[in-house]
């Protein structure tokens, strides 16, 4: 979800109002994906490489997400959307953390929808973990499998994503979801995240839907020529 600094920068307005802004968007867009009957939707909502931000952002982002997180789950609950976290969880400010762990509870039953939050993520990390995790149970080499290692992601049970769009025309996936993302399509809208409406979301599905989806395999082994 990248262009909130930009677009406040573009209107005279503080950082700060373009994160509000791109929360609201954030919730726009999730209520399209539950209207679509997409089952998964991941938002990057804080990678580890963001702490690097002044402390005075973070503060807000947090503060912010701690509020939203707060105010929207009963609606999460009554639209059968379950919340999850992609991260670690427990390196986070102790407010976010506990409306987090409070959500993530609350609606650990619902099934239609899984609403991810990529919060303290890195790609690279994750991989990382997973393989300590696998070394920590004395797994040996040949018996770890692609099946055995995606167990130890934070998506575990959770499908690789179809579509991946990065807004505001950067073109980059900057460490987000390196090994899930192995055959996804993706999209780059040149416009910015708060400027991003269900219409601009349709855009980007309907881009990808008229995508041949190959996997590696030629046009005739894919049955698309």
């Amino acid at each position: 979800m990248d262009g909130n600094g930009r677009w406040a920068q573009q209107r005279g307005l503080p950082r700060s109002e373009g994160h509000k802004a791109g929360t609201e968007a954030a919730k726009a867009v999730v209520t399209r994906c539950r209207e679509l009957g997409i089952g998964h939707l991941t938002l990057y909502t804080f990678s580890r490489e963001n702490w690097g931000r002044p402390k005075e952002e973070i503060s807000f982002l947090f503060d912010l997400l701690t509020r939203f997180v707060t105010r929207e789950a009963d609606s999460l609950l009554e639209r059968d959307i379950r919340l999850s976290v992609l991260g670690e969880l427990a390196e986070l400010p102790l407010a976010p953390r506990r409306a987090l762990s409070h959500v993530i509870k609350k609606t650990a039953g619902c099934r239609t929808m899984r609403l991810n939050l990529a919060l303290n993520y890195s790609g690279r990390e994750e991989i990382l973990r997973a393989c300590r995790a696998l070394a920590a149970k004395g797994v040996s080499p040949e018996e770890i499998t692609a099946e055995r290692f995606e167990a130890e992601l934070y998506t575990a049970g959770q499908p690789d994503p179809d579509l991946v769009i990065r807004t505001s025309g950067e073109l980059r996936i900057s460490n987000y979801l390196l090994w899930q993302s192995a055959y996804s399509e993706f999209v780059f809208p040149e416009v910015l995240w708060p400027d991003f409406t269900p219409d601009e979301f349709d855009k980007a599905v309907a881009e990808y839907r008229s995508r041949r989806r190959r996997f590696g395999l030629t046009g005739e082994q894919a049955g698309t020529d």
